[in-house]
């Protein structure tokens, strides 16, 4: 049986002083799971790691009951293979991220329970500032850089939704790939 390369998206953690985790104590709490070829990418909460357990909804479980009590803060994660994360890159709507020096490009990568069009029926945007378009379990969001003040984006927090969901860069969601 071969094993699986994953990806695991954690929210909360560095963000604002709050739950904040060492990446050296996060890759060696995945190391305890059983997990192997464990790396951390940035301080935002990626790890990736391979494993033999191909069924993700226990492994999620697994996983946040884990971080959790380790680490004494609700955990929270999104898991995708890195099949599911070069799918997300590969169908990107065109052009998507292109322009850097214009537009922010994220991905808010979605909790299994939520759609795409749930999310985008409960994200706003602001014409010709933000714009968000459905994919497989993501949405795609730009934002106009010299208008960024005024994107809903950053109004998200406040919203339910946010706790079915965590946010990537593009940057950052396509670095992943190559870890």
């Amino acid at each position: 049986m071969n094993e699986t390369r994953y990806i695991a998206l954690l929210r909360g953690i560095n963000v604002g002083g709050n739950n904040i985790i060492r990446m050296s104590d996060l890759k060696a709490s995945f190391e305890e799971l059983g997990f192997s070829d464990v790396a951390t990418y940035i301080q935002s909460g990626n790890v990736l790691f391979n494993t033999l357990e191909k069924d993700k909804q226990l492994l999620i479980e697994k996983i946040e009951q884990h971080l959790s009590e380790r680490f004494a803060y609700q955990s929270k994660i999104v898991l995708l293979s890195q099949e599911q994360l070069q799918h997300v890159v590969d169908s990107a709507p065109m052009g998507f991220g292109d322009h850097p020096e214009e537009y922010r490009y994220n991905v808010l990568f979605l909790k299994e329970s939520l759609t795409a069009d749930e999310a985008l029926q409960s994200i706003r945007t602001r014409e010709g500032v933000d714009r968000a378009w459905a994919g497989d379990g993501v949405l795609y969001f730009s934002v106009l850089i010299s208008r960024a003040t005024q994107s809903y984006l950053s109004k998200i927090v406040g919203q339910p939704i946010y706790q079915s969901l965590t946010i990537r860069n593009w940057n950052t969601s396509t670095k992943l790939l190559s870890k």
